[in-house]
């Protein structure tokens, strides 16, 4: 009987805060407009920082009219997501860590029981103690919705620089009218080959090339895997109607290769990008003479 008393109590707690939320939305958005979490954001206009308090106020009344106060996939916490998830995301971007995010979040508490406490006569009833624990009680798990929304953000930040520095370390170099390179350096991994197969054939598109070079000059090892990779990648380029060249390999990488039983025998190799480069111009028809040594002219 206590149990269900206690829990009348509590789903009376959360619907009345829920309509305090909607009554004082105005009053709580003024107050948590001047808070670190929207000051820092809305640094131009108090009215835009008033306006994003209203609605996650008016998102925090729905969850709580709903009676689940601690459940972070409530649907009125969507809503908070989306306002407070740009917030945090605008604060990770300008240095903000999370545990600093987390404490201003915390700080927007006191405003509002603040302004709940003045709804009740006597502080000190049980109602009004019991209306404050759910308050806090939405107050905490909107805390938990903000760090989960942010640590979301920060993977997915870090998630799009990986993706734009495989592309800053894989570049695609036109060598000459017909002829393209990519000049790799570093470990080849899964993530970083599918880079390089795309970048290489979008190249060979843009530039109408006959041929393309792959160097690895700058490759440290060459496993089964990485081989399994680079001999995609040629097959890919002959669809597309280019001839690819392996370029760079050295004595100890061709050792490997062998010991590895790797058999490389459909793929045309170079020992460097100059004679991959050669190779790839005399077959167009253009010859390359060497220069002539300085201070020498012609009689």
């Amino acid at each position: 009987m206590q149990v269900s008393e206690q829990d009348a109590a509590s789903e009376l707690a959360a619907r009345q805060v829920g309509e305090f939320l909607q009554l004082r939305q105005e009053q709580i958005a003024q107050r948590w407009a001047d808070a670190a979490l929207f000051r820092t954001v809305f640094t131009v206009s108090r009215d835009e920082a008033v306006e994003a308090c209203k609605a996650v106020v008016e998102a925090l009344s729905e969850v709580a009219l709903s009676g689940r106060l601690e459940d972070i996939t409530a649907p009125g916490f969507q809503r908070v997501r989306e306002q407070l998830g740009r917030m945090a995301a605008s604060r990770a971007r300008t240095g903000s860590n999370p545990a600093q995010v987390a404490a201003e979040v915390a700080d927007l508490r006191r405003p509002a029981v603040t302004l709940l406490r003045q709804e009740f006569p006597d502080p000190a009833d049980d109602q009004a103690k019991e209306c404050a624990l759910a308050l806090s009680l939405l107050m905490g798990t909107l805390r938990l919705v903000v760090m989960e929304t942010m640590l979301s953000q920060g993977q997915e930040l870090i998630a799009r620089q990986r993706e734009q520095l495989l592309e800053v370390a894989t570049p695609v170099i036109k060598l000459w009218e017909g002829a393209v390179a990519v000049p790799l350096i570093g470990t080849l991994d899964s993530a970083r080959s599918q880079v390089v197969m795309e970048s290489l054939l979008n190249a060979i598109v843009a530039e109408r090339a006959r041929y393309a070079i792959l160097d690895i000059t700058g490759v440290p090892t060459v496993d089964s895997l990485v081989a399994q990779h680079l001999m995609k990648t040629v097959a890919a380029a002959r669809l597309m109607g280019a001839e690819c060249i392996v370029s760079g390999i050295r004595p100890a990488i061709a050792q490997t290769i062998v010991h590895l039983g790797i058999d490389l025998g459909t793929v045309l190799t170079r020992s460097s990008l100059a004679d991959a480069l050669a190779y790839a111009l005399r077959q167009q028809g253009i010859v390359v003479a060497p220069g002539m040594p300085a201070g020498v002219s012609l009689p």
